[in-house]
């Protein structure tokens, strides 16, 4: 998708604009894969390859990228209420890591 961007960039004349990711994640409740597991694995890979590549277009551009969300938020609708990396009490719901 990002690539996709890129490309739509290009046909615009505007492919010095870099291409931001301004949500991404995955929740670990509320649906069939909705688990810490997968949400650990998403993120954690996420965030590994944003740090260290960019997409097949630029491969040297990491693509600047936020993680939806970090805290669970409990006045939201179901689904949306499990986003966080962090349990609403601020407990970590599994592991991540940030560093390189």
């Amino acid at each position: 998708m990002v690539d996709a961007v890129y490309s739509a960039l290009e046909k615009a004349d505007a492919s010095s604009l870099d291409v931001v990711v301004s949500e991404t994640g995955w929740p670990t409740a509320g649906g069939p894969q909705a688990t810490a597991y997968n949400a650990r694995l998403y993120n954690n890979n996420l965030i590994k390859r944003s740090k260290s590549k960019g997409s097949p277009k630029r491969p040297k551009k990491p693509v600047e990228t936020y993680i939806y969300n970090l805290f669970d938020e409990n006045q939201r609708s179901e689904m949306e209420r499990h986003w966080g990396i962090f349990e609403a009490n601020k407990q970590a719901k599994y592991p991540i890591t940030f560093a390189s």
